[in-house]
């Protein structure tokens, strides 16, 4: 059992190649966050959030560039999301994508923050911080 309380954490990982997925839960370990939930889209994440019976996670780690729903129409859905414990969910994208106006779109459209691959796992524990108010 860790003394850190961003352990306590539960981490939902959105996105559509399951390496990367696999990547982002190692990442996290490193750090010891292990309770994770994983979504192969931001449909199949949206559904999950929607869903009475499940807990929603404290934070997304969400990729952009996604089939069906993307990082960019997931951001914006969970922040115009009518229950306000899901519509607060920090929501960080985690992308290969460097262009800085799609970075400045996609946190328009209600991501945290838009972060570039690779991340370290310090500098992911670091943002996962600052997102949700520990940082």
């Amino acid at each position: 059992m860790s003394d850190d309380p961003l352990s306590e954490l539960c981490i939902m990982i959105v996105d559509d190649q399951r390496a990367m997925r696999m990547i982002i839960r190692s990442l996290l370990s490193q750090v010891e966050i292990n309770n994770v939930i994983e979504a192969e889209d931001g449909q199949q994440a949206l559904d999950y959030l929607q869903h009475p019976a499940n807990q929603p996670p404290d934070l997304v780690i969400c990729d952009l560039h996604m089939a069906n729903v993307d990082g960019l129409e997931f951001s914006n859905l969970v922040r115009r999301n009518k229950v306000p414990k899901l519509a607060g969910i920090p929501i960080l994208i985690l992308t290969g994508d460097s262009d800085k106006f799609m970075h400045e779109v996609t946190e328009q459209a209600g991501a945290t923050k838009v972060l570039t691959k690779p991340i370290s796992a310090p500098d992911l524990r670091k943002e996962i911080a600052a997102a949700i108010g520990f940082g």
